[in-house]
């Protein structure tokens, strides 16, 4: 993927961040993607520094739906 991409993506899962931190029932741990210091309009930063924070960003987004997830999704669609 190149740089520009990774940035796209970088600013893409930080509005998904924004549009959960507004919903009363999503909690999603940041510490880890705050800690980088890294944003999408870091664009001077490195494409590996934009490559751990994409990671750091989705593992916090994904880690909270996977606690909220109660019901098994069927792996076969109709």
């Amino acid at each position: 993927m190149k740089k520009q991409e990774l940035i796209h993506l970088h600013g893409l899962l930080a509005e998904v961040s924004n549009q959960c931190s507004e919903w009363e029932n999503c909690r999603i741990d940041l510490e880890e993607y705050e800690s980088l210091g890294i944003r999408p309009t870091s664009i001077h930063k490195s494409k590996t520094d934009h490559k751990a924070a994409v990671f750091a960003l989705a593992g916090g987004i994904t880690a909270n739906m996977h606690e909220g997830e109660q019901e098994a999704v069927a792996p076969t669609a109709d």
